[in-house]
């Protein structure tokens, strides 16, 4: 892949043969951002299970300290008090049958993140095929199947986001913006890998936090220390 001359000039920045301690590497991440806009800084980190294994699941949700520096936009499925209840928390869409159809008719996916009441959950089961390869699907281990909507859409509209691992037993999520700087994107990561090495599964063994890259948008990737993370 051919790659312009601000990103070559940026990556003379990065040691690749180097594994950064947390703090350097979120203070070089500002330096190599390369694109005119506010790059997302995003994680990947790479763990040794095997997700094939229903034991070895590493799946959830937690709140980012100082957000994603993104503006989510939250559908609810609720009925009667519970659509209420969302819409006066600030949800962007809320409805049942109806938004159904919109999706199934419009081919519609204006929002960001599906929050569910338990008794919609059938309702929302009709469109799983279209909800669950885009990573929609309301979930109760991310906290986005609720009678609680309020607190759920509080929570995301404050910087929740959801990690879960991919088929080759990574984990790609946001920390931030480069805007936020070094100390807020280290905040954000180190509650995300808190959060990742609780939930480490019993069946996992040997080595846990494989390798952990930090990346902006457009610019080079970071290799981060995992060993030390895992202290």
């Amino acid at each position: 892949m051919k790659r312009g001359k601000k990103y070559l000039e940026k990556a003379k920045l990065v040691n690749r043969a180097a594994l950064y301690d947390v703090d350097a590497a979120c203070a070089l991440i500002p330096q190599i951002a390369s694109a005119k806009f506010d790059e997302t800084v995003e994680a990947h980190i790479r763990l040794g299970v095997d997700s094939r294994h229903a034991d070895q699941q590493v799946r959830g949700a937690v709140v980012l300290p100082h957000g994603t520096g993104k503006t989510v936009r939250v559908l609810v499925f609720a009925k009667g008090e519970k659509a209420d209840e969302a819409e006066k928390a600030g949800a962007d869409y809320v409805g049942a049958e109806d938004m159904i159809a919109k999706i199934q008719g419009e081919n519609w996916f204006d929002f960001d993140v599906v929050v569910a009441t338990p008794d919609m959950m059938g309702l929302v089961g009709r469109i799983g095929r279209v909800l669950g390869p885009k990573g929609l699907m309301p979930n109760p281990k991310a906290g986005t199947v609720t009678m609680n909507v309020a607190q759920a859409i509080e929570e995301i509209k404050a910087g929740k986001i959801e990690y879960r691992l991919d088929k080759t037993n990574i984990i790609h999520v946001p920390v931030g913006k480069v805007s936020f700087g070094p100390e807020k994107l280290q905040d954000n990561f180190q509650t995300l890998m808190s959060a990742i090495i609780k939930a480490k599964p019993s069946a996992a063994k040997g080595t846990y936090l494989r390798s952990v890259t930090l990346t902006t948008t457009m610019g080079p990737s970071v290799k981060v220390n995992a060993a030390k993370i895992s202290e």
